[in-house]
């Protein structure tokens, strides 16, 4: 199954959390933050959205950095995916 986002939305995969310091320490799942880095997997057409025009500018493949709590999240066919407006994107990570 695929998805599909409307409009001026994006579907993104968060990329790991880091499971290790700098310095070498291993850090228990409880105490890892959530990533801010993710891969765009798909890219909705853009259009007109609440009466102004929308130019899609993210592409799929891009790594994209993004608030904690922005978006919604949604789990398919095992895989955890967000779907957020590309307006909550904050940068894109080259």
């Amino acid at each position: 199954m695929t998805i599909k986002p409307l409009a001026d939305r994006v579907v993104i995969k968060m990329m790991e959390a880091e499971e290790t310091t700098k310095g070498g320490i291993i850090l228990a799942a409880s105490a890892q933050e959530k990533p801010q880095v993710a891969e765009i997997v798909a890219v909705g057409s853009g259009g007109v959205v609440d009466g102004k025009e929308v130019k899609m500018y993210l592409k799929v493949g891009d790594k994209v950095l993004l608030s904690k709590y922005a978006g919604t999240e949604v789990k398919l066919d095992g895989e955890d995916y967000t779907i957020l407006r590309q307006s909550d994107i904050l940068a894109i990570v080259e």
